[in-house]
C-alpha cells in the first residue's frame, strides 16, 4: 500500500489510537541516539557521530521511500524525497535557529538576534554536500536516475566518511559542557562507557526500527480522520512524521548552551545522507521492482527537483561563513512556507533562491569569511592527508 491515506474509517481511528504508544516509543529513540551521539563525539569526530545518528534517525525516512519505489510510483517517490530535503533546510534548520534564540531569552542572555556559529571543522558536513549537489546537476540534466548514478552517490557518500574519521574528535575540556546524561555516560570507567555508548545507539536504533512502521500507520491514521489529500501526505506530512526523531534530537540540542552548532549539522549530516544513500536506493528498488535494470524518470519532475537543488546549494552558501543568521533563517522559513502554502508558485520561488545564491556569491569579494569554509575544507583536507600518510 502506498503509504498516505487512504484506509476506511474503522481501520483509520484504530491506527490513529497507536499513536498513544509510537509517540512516546520516538520520542525515547529520539534522545537516547541523541544522548549517544553528544558522547562519542569526545572519541570520534562530531561529524562522523552526527553521520551515524543521521543514519539512525533517518530510517523511517528510507522506509517509506523504498515503498514508494517497490510500487513504481514516480510522482509519489519524488514528492517524498524532494519534500523531506525541502523540510528539512527550510523548515529544520529555521526551528533550529528560533529554539536557539527563544533559550538564550529565557536564559536571560543578551542578543536575541545572536548567530548560530560553527566550528571550523564542520566545514566537511557544509562543504561536503557539494558533490552531491554537482552530480545532481547532471541528473536533471538527462532527466533520469539510474543504476550508475546510484553507484557514483554511493561513492560519494563513502569519501565523505572517510574524511569524517580522519578530523579529531572534540577536547575533553569541552565534556562540562555536554547535557547530563552525556556527562553521566563519560563518568563511567572506559570499557564500560564505550559499551554504554553502543548499547545506546543500538537500542535507540532497534526501538526507532520497530516503532517507525506503527508510528507512520497511527499518522496515517489521523491523516485520514483529518481528510489529507494523499499527494500532499507523502510530499508534506510523511517527511516530516518521518523525520521526526531527528527534529525532537535537534530541538534537543537547540535550546542547550553551545550545542546549536552540533543541532545544524545534525540536519546538515542528513542532508548528505538524502541527497546520496536514499537517492541511490531509489533506482536501486524500483529496479528491482521493474524485474531489470530501469532508470527512474524524471522529466515530468524537473521543478520540484530544481527547486530543491538550489535551496540545498543556497545552504552551503550562507553556511559557508562558519554561522547562520536570523535573516537568514527566516529567508529560508519564508520561502517553505510559500512554496507549501502556493504550489503554484515554485517555478517563480526557484528564481528567489537562484538570485539569493548569485547576490551571495557575488558580495563574496566584499564580505570578510563569507565563503571561508571552503579554504577550512582544503586545509582540512591537506591535514588529513598529511595525518594519513604519516
Amino acid at each position: 500500500m502506498i503509504p498516505g491515506p487512504g484506509l476506511p474509517p474503522e481501520d483509520a481511528r484504530r491506527a490513529a489510537a497507536s499513536a498513544l504508544w509510537t509517540f512516546p516509543a520516538i520520542l525515547s529513540s529520539a534522545f537516547v541516539v541523541a544522548w549517544a551521539a553528544e558522547a562519542a563525539q569526545f572519541y570520534v569526530s562530531q561529524g562522523l557521530a552526527l553521520a551515524v545518528l543521521a543514519w539512525v534517525q533517518v530510517l523511517p525516512e528510507f522506509a517509506v521511500e523504498a515503498a514508494i519505489a517497490w510500487q513504481r510510483n514516480v510522482p509519489l517517490m519524488t514528492a517524498n524525497f524532494t519534500g523531506a530535503l525541502r523540510l528539512l533546510t527550510g523548515l529544520g534548520w529555521p526551528v533550529i535557529w528560533i529554539v536557539f534564540a527563544l533559550a538564550r531569552r529565557a536564559r536571560g542572555e543578551a542578543g536575541f538576534w545572536t548567530r548560530i556559529e560553527l566550528d571550523e571543522e564542520h566545514a566537511v558536513e557544509v562543504i561536503g554536500l557539494m558533490p552531491a549537489l554537482a552530480y545532481f546537476v547532471f541528473i536533471i540534466a538527462k532527466n533520469s536516475l539510474s543504476l550508475v548514478d546510484a553507484g557514483v552517490l554511493l561513492v560519494i557518500y563513502v569519501g565523505y566518511l572517510a574524511l569524517l574519521r580522519r578530523i579529531p574528535p572534540k577536547e575533553h575540556e569541552e565534556m562540562a559542557d555536554a547535557e547530563f546524561v552525556p556527562r553521566r555516560i563519560l563518568a563511567l570507567p572506559t570499557p564500560w562507557r564505550v559499551l554504554t555508548m553502543l548499547v545506546m545507539f543500538v537500542g535507540g536504533a532497534v526501538l526507532l526500527w520497530f516503532a517507525a512502521t506503527p508510528f507512520l500507520a497511527s499518522m496515517i491514521g489521523i491523516a485520514t480522520v483529518l481528510g489529507v489529500s494523499q499527494f500532499v501526505f507523502v510530499q508534506w506530512v510523511a517527511p516530516f512524521l518521518s523525520e521526526l526523531p531527528e527534529f525532537l534530537t535537534t530541538t534537543y540540542w537547540a535550546r542547550g548552551r553551545g550545542k546549536a552548532g552540533m543541532a545544524l549539522m545534525n540536519m546538515a549530516s542528513s542532508n548528505i545522507n538524502q541527497w546520496t544513500v536514499l537517492a541511490a536506493m531509489i533506482p536501486i528498488v524500483y529496479s528491482l521492482a521493474m524485474g531489470h535494470a530501469t532508470p527512474v524518470p524524471l522529466a515530468e519532475h524537473r521543478v520540484e527537483l530544481v527547486l530543491t537543488l538550489l535551496q540545498g546549494a543556497l545552504g552551503v552558501v550562507i553556511l559557508s561563513n562558519f554561522n547562520f543568521a536570523a535573516y537568514e533563517a527566516l529567508g529560508l522559513l519564508a520561502l517553505w512556507f510559500a512554496q507549501f502554502a502556493n504550489p503554484g508558485w515554485r517555478s517563480g520561488i526557484c528564481w528567489v533562491y537562484g538570485a539569493w545564491i548569485a547576490i551571495e556569491l557575488a558580495s563574496a569579494p566584499f564580505r570578510k569569511d563569507r565563503l571561508r569554509a571552503f579554504a577550512v575544507f582544503a586545509r582540512l583536507w591537506r591535514e588529513s592527508g598529511r595525518k594519513a600518510a604519516g
